[in-house]
């Protein structure tokens, strides 16, 4: 019998979980200032949300996804990214008609890629990110990068780089398409399997294979960036004096294409230049899909969103030696003495934790020692001592930790001295 996680997956134990929140939360209120609202969407799609939102020529559709039937005979997936999920919520319940417009939208959610595993990248895997649906204003290219860039710097970080390219307009790529195809047939035999099947499919993939990212045809292929028509040249330079006019720096790479086969015009990567980071250094990657939306039944409507894995996140945090703070004090410990405390300790600490105190209790039967040695290993700010001469008294021995100091409070005053002392009275 195998009892252990199944292999790509880990356990996130409540000393990391504590970590991941301080992440999520601190994620949650950068979105709230950019103005966006969270979507949560199904854990599986039918599997043609994928086929078509994705792409059948994208390693993720052909290799990497967890494809099953259910009973009806339906084939289903789990997701392995979150953009068209979120692209098939927003054609499903009509967002495209929503009077503010864009639709401006975040998530966290678990994702699942059949992949071989290594450092920051599992089978199952977390993700945030964004979408912006309705907009083909380059200024949100630029914003939606600036929201991912002050994750980063707000946690902390600065051994960022932020990697740029424009993939043009329909025109543009399918000019750019032929200049690669006539590019790199006459070594297509050279080139890996899957390059030979993508010089037929879609060659832009290509230039992201990390097979033969050193064959020399690679090094003398044509740029995009020579086949921009005069709309998209247009489009990069305003999203390029946009990320000037606000302080964020940027590199630009004409062999950036990303993975999926829905970008066009702006797509982007953040990576980490941290030392000791690993041979993967993509934290983040995402760009424009104007197109993507029809794809998946809806009206033409322009997106544009990224992905930013969390592992990763943590990685890169722990790679700069950026330490999260993480609350591992408590409020109050009761110790009890007798089965009457017991019984009236029990109602204490409810009437604690519904006036917005944190407080814990034995629960092992323990003697008055060790009930004082677990407050000591939960780092508790006040013991409340009751036994049953207090109880008779009506009383409730308070000590405070860190002085030593103790003093007898009335059960009646209980609650509002303890807000006193841990909460400033509110």
């Amino acid at each position: 019998m195998n009892i252990k996680a199944p292999r790509g997956t880990v356990d996130i134990l409540p000393k990391d979980a504590q970590k991941w929140q301080f992440v999520e939360n601190k994620i949650k209120g950068i979105c709230d200032k950019f103005h966006f609202d969270e979507i949560r969407t199904p854990l599986f799609e039918h599997t043609e949300v994928f086929a078509r939102g994705v792409g059948d020529s994208t390693d993720i559709v052909q290799k990497e996804m967890y494809t099953f039937e259910d009973r009806g005979g339906r084939s289903l997936t789990l997701r392995p990214e979150g953009t068209a999920s979120v692209t098939r919520a927003f054609v499903q319940n009509k967002l495209y008609g929503e009077p503010n417009q864009p639709v401006k939208l975040y998530y966290f959610m678990q994702m699942f890629r059949n992949e071989r595993p290594q450092q920051g990248r599992t089978r199952q895997f977390s993700q945030f990110g964004v979408e912006v649906l309705g907009s083909a204003d380059p200024a949100i290219d630029a914003e939606v990068i600036d929201l991912a860039m002050t994750v980063y710097k707000s946690l902390g970080l600065t051994s960022l780089k932020l990697v740029i390219n424009s993939l043009g307009d329909l025109e543009s790529r399918t000019e750019y398409r032929k200049a690669l195809v006539e590019h790199f047939t006459p070594h297509k035999a050279e080139l890996c399997q899957d390059c030979q099947n993508r010089l037929d499919q879609n060659p832009l993939r290509i230039l992201d294979c990390k097979v033969d990212r050193d064959h020399p045809s690679m090094k003398i292929a044509p740029s995009i960036l020579d086949y921009l028509n005069d709309e998209s040249k247009r489009y990069f330079d305003q999203v390029k004096s946009y990320l000037d006019a606000i302080g964020i720096p940027y590199e630009v790479d004409p062999n950036l294409v990303r993975g999926l086969d829905y970008y066009n015009h702006t797509a982007f990567e953040i990576m980490s230049e941290a030392e000791g980071f690993g041979a993967i250094t993509t934290l983040a990657g995402g760009g424009r899909y104007n197109g993507l939306v029809e794809q998946l039944g809806g009206p033409a409507t322009p997106g544009i969103g990224f992905g930013m894995g969390l592992e990763r996140l943590l990685l890169a945090l722990e790679a700069e030696k950026i330490d999260i703070p993480v609350e591992d004090e408590l409020d109050c410990y009761l110790v009890s003495m007798g089965e009457q405390s017991k019984s009236e300790a029990v109602r204490i600490v409810h009437d604690l934790r519904i006036n917005g105190i944190q407080v814990d209790q034995d629960y092992q039967g323990r003697k008055i020692k060790a009930q004082f040695k677990a407050a000591d290993r939960y780092k508790a700010k006040y013991v409340l001592v009751l036994g049953e001469e207090e109880l008779e008294k009506q009383i409730i021995n308070v000590k405070e930790m860190a002085t030593g100091e103790q003093v007898e409070v009335p059960l009646n005053q209980l609650i509002d001295t303890m807000k006193e002392k841990l909460l400033g009275g509110k």
